[in-house]
């Protein structure tokens, strides 16, 4: 019988960690608690051929909103669209919102704040005490379904998720929270919007494969990888491909972030 996710947390000591920093930010209810383990990544790392171990950490429930973003805007002038140094965003940071200060009918405030550069996204997580998610944190975090921890390698998981790619990406976002919550409480991991990662600037994806595992890193990407070790996982790869051409101050439409908490 499957043991009750809360069982495996008490079990894992999850529950035994203090009230404070990373576990109070999980009992208010912004972040979810994912108790550490082994993982295997798809992405073939030279030193972890074997797979990672994943310390226990808290992840935001969902993406960060406009609303949101606007709040830290408003504490942190220095990150308005109108006066960031274009050394940490480019020209069309932000610039779905009305006004530098104002959100308008293209960034509505429960939708996920795009256009919004590592810099920007990394400013934001610290200024909560929080940093961004590693990369293999969010995959670890993304790979569970509503009742299972690791659904990677279930067909009908694979195809659903290749379904919510496959919405045109000029179409609107729809706002966080629709989808069914996996089985760490986390939602929106899949179809809303990518993703930055913490260690964007040392991962990396060269659409030459003779070349993967190359050692420059003079990139960022939001989901990189030195090279992909399961090339079925096509979600996966669709998300790295694309982010991997990125620098730390670009912004696109869909892109956007959430933040991380460290057990202590």
């Amino acid at each position: 019988m499957r043991k009750p996710l809360a069982a495996t947390l008490l079990a894992l000591g999850f529950a035994a960690l203090p009230l404070a920093g990373f576990a109070a930010a999980a009992v208010a209810g912004r972040y979810a608690g994912i108790p550490g383990g082994h993982f295997k990544s798809v992405l073939a790392y030279a030193d972890a051929k074997n797979g990672v171990e994943v310390r226990t950490f808290a992840l935001m429930r969902r993406p960060v909103t406009n609303g949101e973003f606007l709040a830290f805007v408003a504490r942190h002038p220095e990150w308005r669209r109108d006066r960031v140094s274009r050394v940490f965003a480019e020209d069309r940071y932000l610039s779905h919102w009305a006004g530098p200060a104002t959100l308008g009918p293209d960034a509505l405030p429960d939708r996920p704040v795009v256009w919004v550069s590592w810099f920007a996204a990394e400013a934001y997580c610290r200024s909560l005490g929080a940093r961004l998610p590693t990369w293999n944190e969010w995959e670890y975090a993304a790979a569970a379904d509503e009742t299972r921890v690791d659904a990677r390698r279930d067909p009908a998981w694979r195809e659903r998720i290749l379904r919510w790619y496959a919405r045109p990406s000029h179409t609107p976002l729809p706002r966080v929270g629709l989808q069914a919550p996996n089985v760490y409480g986390v939602q929106d991991l899949h179809g809303l919007v990518w993703e930055w990662v913490e260690d964007a600037s040392s991962l990396m994806v060269d659409s030459d494969n003779r070349t993967q595992g190359d050692p420059d890193k003079g990139k960022f990407c939001g989901a990189g990888a030195l090279s992909m070790d399961d090339r079925e996982n096509y979600a996966v790869l669709m998300r790295v491909a694309m982010l991997s051409s990125l620098e730390g101050r670009d912004t696109t439409a869909n892109l956007g972030f959430r933040c991380a908490r460290s057990a202590p």
